[in-house]
């Protein structure tokens, strides 16, 4: 009885946890694949507050959001 509970404790663990993994692989290529922000939105965006944005500062905005994917 006891080991009964235990092996679907465990099951339950190891299933959460490749489920978690294979979830954040997904994400991952989803997000490379289709990134949620572009150059031409950088720029659109930079226009719109008022600036004319210069090649580097996209290229920095870029670099910076690259870094948390």
């Amino acid at each position: 009885m006891l080991w009964d509970i235990l092996y679907i404790v465990i099951g339950l663990v190891v299933g959460l946890i490749v489920g978690f993994l294979v979830a954040r692989k997904l994400m991952k290529k989803e997000l490379k694949k289709n990134p949620p922000i572009n150059e031409q939105m950088i720029k659109t965006m930079m226009s719109q507050m008022g600036r004319t944005p210069s090649q580097k500062q996209v290229n920095q905005m870029m670099k910076q959001m690259n870094k948390f994917m």
